[in-house]
């Protein structure tokens, strides 16, 4: 995968330079692994909230036909948190407060954390439809903050290596985790998705806090 990417493409501007030696270079980065780690999670915890959890207000809730609108509700506050998430930090920093990238990651992780427990404990359909909204509210702005956190920090001239790298991760979590909380849903019951989505947030915050806290990168 990685040769294809760097096939055609020379990424620092040079004539000349090794591409076998910018793909090996890319592979001995800690910093790019535990990145490419997080977005599979990440993406792979997004597409399986997103595709399970009208089934599972449905049997576990017994939710009718309309459920499927609580699905709609977690897309809908991933593309709001998007839009006013981003908006709030960069308000937020511009008067002084600064709110790093990392410290957002955290908190918006554990709030999502939170909320899961409510879907998962509260017996309520009502309140497990909001929380799953404002699970994707929370969710929404992780993606553009990492990588913008990515081309902080990561080499200049390997970062669009990098970034394929852990885009292409990102979207094997999106297929490879569902498949398993389906799987295992299949065996012991959808009741199992929202254990299966709490350790993957949980395994979020930990990954998140093996990333280097790396200053901001002078190019």
């Amino acid at each position: 995968m990685l040769g294809f990417i760097f096939k055609w493409r020379d990424l620092d501007g040079e004539r000349g330079s090794n591409e076998h030696g910018k793909i090996k270079q890319i592979l001995g980065l800690k910093t790019v692994h535990l990145l490419a780690a997080f977005t599979m999670v990440y993406v792979g915890a997004e597409v399986t909230i997103g595709g399970w959890i009208v089934t599972f207000i449905q049997t576990v809730r017994g939710g009718g036909a309309s459920s499927g609108y609580i699905s709609s509700g977690f897309f809908g506050g991933l593309m709001a948190g998007r839009l006013v998430l981003l908006w709030v930090n960069q308000k937020v920093s511009s008067i002084g407060l600064e709110l790093g990238d990392r410290i957002a990651m955290f908190l918006y992780t554990a709030i999502a954390i939170g909320l899961e427990l409510i879907v998962w404990f509260v017996p309520s359909l009502i309140g497990g439809a909001v929380a799953v909204s404002f699970v994707g509210f929370v969710l929404g702005p992780m993606y553009p903050i990492l990588m913008s956190y990515a081309g902080r920090v990561l080499p200049r001239w390997l970062l669009a290596g990098c970034i394929g790298w852990i885009a292409s991760l990102g979207q094997t979590g999106s297929a490879v985790l569902p498949f398993i909380t389906g799987a295992v849903a299949n065996k012991a019951g959808i009741s199992t998705l929202q254990p299966m989505v709490v350790g993957m947030l949980v395994s979020m915050l930990g990954l998140w806090a093996l990333v280097p806290n790396i200053p901001r990168r002078v190019d």
